[in-house]
């Protein structure tokens, strides 16, 4: 998997073992495929590059329901996306822990177009608590390349088809993108995703304090704090992997 892309983990800055982190991944994309590669797996060596680190990453609870494939996705180290299972994780003493949050989620998905650098960020307040409330430094990331492997039919807001999938992914708690990319042995149609290369960029730590009751106005400094880095993140590393000069982020 890491060499039909390919994919590559890049790594910013040292992450201290005494510390736990909470990190989050930008964007969702369809297939999420740098996050799992990356930090499911030692096929990119996050082990080598994060010495003394052990990286969960979160998935809906629904995919938990499911006989056979629930013990599947555990043994590759995910786990449940709600509070008390991510709490689990970063209450372990000693430090070295960090659970990896698509932030954007399902939602996401559905802006997940080829050239399109829209993030799920501007009302997620859900995992900087989670930060504060445990003393975890919070570590933007973004996967440059992830919103390129899939070819996703156009549905902008405010369309028949947006409509649709909005409220389905209300209901059953996924989104349902109608994406296409190319077949097994010929490159016109199918669902096997195109081979574009994915660059998974891990962003500095931002000190966070503990505080089990985190206030309203903590919420928005932290919150605040974190955009601005991944902005910054962004805009350092854009001009490596062919993002336009004039390209930023938008956050919804």
């Amino acid at each position: 998997m890491r060499d039909y892309f390919p994919i590559r983990l890049i790594k910013t800055a040292d992450l201290d073992t005494r510390k736990n982190y909470v990190m989050g991944f930008h964007p969702h994309g369809i297939l999420v495929a740098g996050a799992f590669t990356n930090f499911c797996t030692e096929a990119t060596g996050f082990s080598k590059l994060f010495p003394g680190i052990k990286s969960n990453l979160l998935m809906l609870p629904l995919w938990f329901r499911a006989p056979f494939f629930r013990d599947y996705i555990m043994s590759a180290g995910l786990v449940p996306s709600d509070k008390e299972s991510a709490g689990y994780l970063l209450r372990r003493k000693g430090g070295g822990n960090a659970v990896v949050i698509a932030v954007g989620g399902a939602p996401e998905a559905l802006d997940a177009h080829p050239g399109d650098y829209t993030v799920h960020l501007a009302n997620k307040k859900g995992f900087i608590k989670l930060a504060i409330e445990h003393g975890a430094d919070l570590v933007p990331i973004y996967s440059f390349g992830e919103n390129e492997v899939f070819d996703q039919v156009q549905n902008p807001r405010g369309t028949w088809l947006r409509y649709i999938q909005e409220r389905l992914q209300r209901i059953m708690g996924v989104s349902l993108p109608l994406f296409h990319a190319r077949g097994v042995f010929q490159y016109t149609f199918g669902l096997m995703p195109y081979r574009k290369p994915i660059n998974t960029v891990v962003g500095r730590p931002i000190p966070v304090e503990k505080n089990e009751k985190p206030t309203a106005e903590e919420l928005d400094v932290y919150h605040q704090r974190y955009m601005d880095e991944l902005a910054r993140l962004f805009e350092d590393h854009k001009g490596n992997y062919g993002v336009p000069e004039d390209t930023h982020l938008v956050f919804q």
